[in-house]
């Protein structure tokens, strides 16, 4: 057991408690309150004018399919020979190993989605992980969190030197379509056979995985910088009754009003790129804050390794620099990208019940100066900082 006393506690669903304190028991979050009593063996951490928080989360990232410092051995995330891989799936190519965990838990970052990039129209699964660990499948919080699809420059760019489609906008269009289309042929045969599996139609892999899509059991997670790409993603989702989240939402700002009646949730970022590309023009510190003004569940990533996964907290300061609110900024780190990838019945806030993925930081979270004290994920001190 371990009891953190005296912190203050940002629960992020239940407000600040000062001076509170946080009994931790089996991996989880047993008690919080004033006066928490404890019996045997306990450790602990006397957070007196620390801040508490959850541990962060970042809802878009490649994590471990990216690896640091080695190339082509190990960039797995974009099976460039395909346009549509619904088929793959971001577990089996993470190397826990990869140093940028280590980094990323001596930052309070405990939990990530990571998955396959934006070459194809179609890339595979997203999985959301803990970021501590040596074995993926331990470290697994959700196996499937998402249909990675993208929109604009790069999947033109990959199939046009490759001579292929889609070298156009309708041309990623129509295959998204396509594939939507075929497997939502492929479920009406199977429901047409009301279970006599003699009639079933002959295994297909790639449908099987859109089947997924089709019965809302997983959202598209959708690559889309500019406001045009981003309307096609929500007219292809209207037109097949299908859930999506909008990954960068780079322009999002300038149709913040059309994605909140869409009743759509946005995973914004990275934000402290270079213009690198065309559809990166618009790119501003102001997309968070405007909206998030517009009603819009806003969470913010790295999409490491484009942003090293450790400087999450940098953009949300530069985001509150240029206009958000600040407990909006902590919500965009913590409980929002919780919610959007559906795993906050075990993380983003501090509550009874909950995984004990907790941060106790020295100052404020978004502060660069600010540094992380203690780490805990599934109870375990995984991080302290030397003193």
């Amino acid at each position: 057991m371990i009891l953190i006393k005296n912190g203050k506690i940002y629960t992020m669903e239940n407000g600040i408690l000062d001076g509170a304190s946080i009994l931790i028991k089996n991996g989880k979050i047993a008690e919080i309150g004033y006066d928490i009593k404890t019996n045997g063996d306990v450790e602990i951490i006397d957070a007196k004018g620390k801040l508490v928080m959850p541990g962060f989360i970042d809802a878009h990232t490649h994590l471990g399919i990216t690896e640091s410092s080695i190339g082509f051995e190990g960039s797995d995330h974009n099976e460039r020979t395909d346009p549509i891989t619904p088929h793959l799936r971001a577990i089996d190519a993470i190397n826990p190993n990869d140093i940028a965990f280590k980094e990323a838990v001596e930052k309070g970052i405990t939990c990530t989605a990571t998955g396959p990039g934006s070459a194809n129209v179609i890339g595979g699964e997203f999985v959301a992980i803990k970021t501590y660990g040596n074995i993926i499948d331990d470290m697994v919080v959700k196996k499937s969190v998402g249909m990675k699809c993208a929109f604009g420059e790069n999947p033109k760019r990959v199939y046009n030197e490759k001579g292929k489609m889609p070298i156009t906008r309708m041309g990623i269009a129509g295959l998204l379509r396509e594939a939507l289309f075929k497997a939502k042929d492929y479920k009406n045969r199977i429901e047409a056979t009301k279970g006599d599996y003699s009639k079933r139609p002959a295994f297909d892999m790639k449908n099987e995985a859109l089947l997924k899509v089709l019965n809302k059991e997983i959202p598209l997670k959708v690559h889309a910088h500019r406001a045009d790409d981003i309307l096609t993603a929500m007219r292809i989702a209207d037109e097949f009754d299908v859930d999506l989240t909008l990954e960068h939402c780079t322009e999002g700002h300038l149709i913040a009003k059309r994605i909140k009646n869409a009743n759509l949730d946005a995973i914004v970022g990275p934000i402290m790129t270079h213009r690198s590309k065309f559809e990166l023009a618009n790119r501003s510190f102001i997309t968070p804050k405007v909206l998030s003004e517009n009603g819009v569940k806003v969470a913010l990533m790295t999409d490491h390794p484009v942003i090293p996964l450790h400087l999450l907290p940098v953009c949300a300061s530069l985001a509150v620099k240029a206009g958000l609110d600040e407990m909006e900024a902590l919500k965009a780190l913590t409980i929002n990208p919780a919610e959007i990838l559906k795993i906050d019945d075990r993380v983003g806030s501090i509550k009874i019940g909950k995984d004990a993925d907790i941060a106790i930081w020295d100052g404020n979270p978004l502060e660069i100066s600010s540094e992380v004290i203690y780490t805990i994920i599934d109870g375990q001190i995984v991080y302290k900082k030397c003193q």
